[in-house]
This record gives C-alpha cells, structure tokens and sequence, in this order.
C-alpha cells in the first residue's frame, strides 16, 4: 500500500521527480516501534511526564506518520519525543541524533538555491528532502529547545527553517552547539558542506 502522499524532490541532474512514502509492513511497524520504545525508555529526561503505552496507541492509529517517521530513522535522525502539546493532543518528535542526520547531509537549503548553481550542483536540499519525508526543518527556537535536552551538533551543523525576508535576500540559516554555546549563522542558500544536514520535527 503507498500513502495518497506525492512531493517533488530534485535529483542530482536536476530532473524533477515525484516521490511517495511507501506504507510499512507490519513486520518494518513492529521493528520500528521496538527501536522507538527502546529509545524513548532510554531517555526519560526527554519526556517524563509521557507513558509510551499511549504515544504507541497514538502511532498505531496514525500509520502514515509512522512512515515519516521511518524515513527520519532511516536516514540517521534517531527521533524521539520531546514535547506533548496537550490541546491538540499531539505528541512532538524531534531528530535527537548526537550530530546532524548522516543520510542527510551534502544537501543545499532549498530548491531555488539548488538550481541557481551552475555547477557541481548536490543531489537535494534540505526544505525538498523534509517534505519528501512527511516533516518540517526544525525552527531556531525549536532547535535551542533541543539543545536544552543534550549536546548536538559538536561536531556538525544543522540548516534550520529560515525566515523569509532573509531567504528573499539570499540566505539562509544554520546552528551548532560549540564552546558550550549554541550558535546561530547565515550562509548563502546554494551552500553544501559535508558536515551539514538537517534537523526535523513530526507532530503525530
């Protein structure tokens, strides 16, 4: 079964294709709850007023989040809770991995920064990759949040959403945590670096 989901990514040559999020079997949702539940007892800090038997009741009947949620396991984010916003009852997924998604790096901020490259252009970039994956890039108030729960990005850097009046005038923002300190800088949106990637969020 494929969810009734299409978003557009851009492959490496610059051709334009769609992609779905595949529903799982029900061997690869019982795997993937296991490694949720796992971590989600293994970080207690993060969520401690949760019961995981609740969040699981919530993801069995939101199976297309459970596919999101895939896709940030897969390619390295490690997501776990780290809010519950009680009125809309929904629980908050961050990517808690200690760097930046390894699956997710190499990649610019956003398409139009993609195609104004003229050469030596990456496979992706990163507001295409979220929404090919169900999730949004975390916010910068999000990803100071995130710091508050741990040490990430010691050795990586993260793209985080940027406001729009400064993608308007050609950047776009990223953060890391260095010298104890969490940063906040601007680089130009067609930028790539191997040690960049980027962060999401999922509300299920």
């Amino acid at each position: 079964m494929v969810l009734k989901r299409e978003f557009v990514i851009i492959s490496k040559g610059g051709f334009v294709m769609e992609n779905e999020i595949s529903d799982l079997s029900s061997e690869q949702r019982e795997e993937l709850l296991c490694i949720l539940k796992d971590r989600f007892e293994k970080n207690i800090s993060r969520h401690q007023a949760l019961k995981w038997a609740e969040v699981q009741a919530k993801l069995e009947a939101n199976t297309e989040k459970l596919g999101s949620l895939n896709e940030m396991e897969k390619t390295g984010g490690e997501p776990d809770i780290v809010d519950y916003d009680q009125e809309a009852n929904e629980y908050i997924f961050y990517d808690c991995s200690a760097e930046s998604p390894k699956g997710r790096r190499n990649v610019c901020y956003d398409r139009e920064g993609l195609e104004s490259r003229k050469e030596h252009k990456p496979e992706n970039s990163a507001i295409d990759m979220a929404a090919a994956m169900g999730i949004t890039l975390l916010t910068e108030k999000q990803y100071r949040e995130l710091q508050k729960l741990g040490d990430f990005d010691t050795k990586t850097s993260s793209w985080v959403k940027t406001p729009p009046e400064i993608r308007k005038l050609g950047g776009a923002l990223f953060a890391d945590r260095r010298y104890g300190q969490v940063f906040v800088y601007h680089n130009s949106a067609p930028s790539y670096y191997g040690a960049r990637g980027f962060r999401g969020a999922l509300r299920v």
